[in-house]
């Protein structure tokens, strides 16, 4: 991994100075189980790893993973699923075994995309913070339009993954804005502590697991149920 001081295979940074009707400065994006439901496909990939070095893996064991580093997801699957593989190795596993799953048809997340084209045609930029690893962030980003997202934090990028603000903070550096202006969607509690640590307003789309209000500055059921003014409305004053 590296420093997210030395990121030189990022995309170059969006120097954005939104005026004050454009607020948000950004909308930072989480992408597995937020822009895309990957989680059963990660899940069925933790099955199938740990089901091929004969272990278990039950459901409530999938579900402490979701949001966290794929590092430190693959040292529960070495320590719990008995997976007797280099954590680098069982990352790459797994991800190319989403990525096989989600090639014929992406499962975007309901709403998801709409709300994206309408941030675009704002002129808000948005940024990708994945704790998914660059290979597969870039297989979801080559899927949409160019230039859609200004910015793409991968969980290689960062020496600290979620639930350390370092991803956020990383997105909003490199798009040259203020994180307090910026809105984080997020699914999962780990991505939710995240965001608030890094100082943005955080929005909870809760999926397979819940986010518990504490975390968050509003909560929606689906991002069918969001559009550019109700972000705008988050913001503080």
């Amino acid at each position: 991994m590296t420093d997210e001081t030395s990121l030189t295979a990022a995309p170059t940074p969006l120097r954005h100075r939104p005026r004050p009707d454009r607020w948000p400065a950004a909308v930072l994006w989480d992408m597995d189980g937020t822009l895309v439901d990957t989680e059963p496909y990660w899940i069925r990939a933790e099955t199938e790893l740990v089901a091929d070095h004969g272990g278990t893996w039950t459901r409530d064991d999938a579900l402490a993973l979701v949001g966290l580093d794929l590092l430190d997801a693959a040292a529960h699957l070495q320590r719990v699923g008995g997976v007797d593989m280099a954590a680098t190795d069982i990352v790459t596993s797994m991800m190319e075994r989403v990525i096989e799953q989600m090639a014929d048809d992406p499962p975007w997340r309901p709403g998801a995309l709409d709300l994206l084209g309408a941030l675009v045609d704002e002129g808000v930029p948005c940024a990708l913070v994945t704790m998914s690893w660059r290979r597969l962030a870039g297989a979801v980003v080559d899927l949409l339009p160019p230039g859609t997202f200004a910015a793409v934090v991968a969980g290689d990028d960062v020496e600290r993954g979620k639930p350390h603000p370092d991803p956020y903070l990383a997105a909003a550096a490199r798009l040259d804005v203020d994180p307090g202006g910026c809105i984080a969607i997020e699914d999962s509690p780990t991505g939710a502590r995240s965001a608030r640590a890094a100082g943005c307003v955080v929005l909870a789309v809760p999926h397979v697991v819940e986010v518990p209000a504490t975390l968050t500055d509003a909560v929606v059921p689906s991002l069918t149920a969001v559009d550019v003014p109700m972000l705008r409305r988050l913001l503080p004053a």
